[in-house]
């Protein structure tokens, strides 16, 4: 294993084995790398996308492949919206319950990240699990993102009215963790499977 490797060489080796090799898909690239260095398939995959992001290395759209395992596919960079997503639910919910409304400038976290747990992290998990791919633009997701949670929230409120536990702090809060979450695994099932159906 060549673990004393920099990305920076890894990257060498890859657009060499591509301009030298032409390998046909993502897979034959992966199988070359690592039988000339023996990297794990995540950090090949890792450093490919990479590439391509920066416009190092030009692959056909059929070349990207996603990982046929769910593990891997959760650990590749594809995945950084779904991750980015619960670590900002969690830690607003942390924080909404430990630190109190009289603790200045705390409190400033609080209503920042409380907003975006509210106008923008159920609507934007909704839309992902309606649009999984790059179906609509960013400004158009931003715009349905915050639309759709002025529409979910008041409605996931409405519901609480009707239970034992009310409109209240503790119940709307893990009340929205709970439907982020979903929405988010939903949502980033339905983008692999969209994405391993794509020839």
């Amino acid at each position: 294993m060549n673990k004393n490797l920099s990305k920076d060489e890894i990257d060498q080796h890859i657009i060499q084995i591509v301009k030298e090799k032409k390998p046909d898909n993502i897979e034959q690239l992966v199988k070359l790398m690592q039988n000339k260095l023996s990297l794990p398939e995540r950090e090949i995959l890792d450093r490919v996308l990479y590439l391509e992001e920066k416009e190092k290395l030009q692959l056909k759209p059929h070349q990207i492949a996603t990982p046929k395992k769910l593990t891997t596919y959760l650990g590749s960079s594809q995945t950084y919206w779904f991750w980015a997503t619960i670590i900002l639910a969690v830690i607003t919910t942390v924080i909404v319950f430990i630190v109190p409304e009289n603790v200045y400038p705390l409190v400033y976290a609080r209503y920042i990240l409380g907003s975006i747990f509210i106008l923008w992290l159920p609507g934007y998990t909704l839309t992902k699990a309606l649009f999984p791919t790059k179906e609509i633009d960013h400004i158009e997701r931003a715009a349905l993102s915050i639309g759709m949670s002025l529409a979910v929230v008041p409605i996931t409120g409405l519901l609480l009215n009707y239970t034992p536990w009310g409109i209240r702090l503790t119940p709307v809060t893990l009340s929205l963790l709970a439907l982020t979450l979903a929405l988010a695994t939903v949502a980033l099932l339905r983008e692999r499977q969209v994405e391993t159906e794509t020839p």
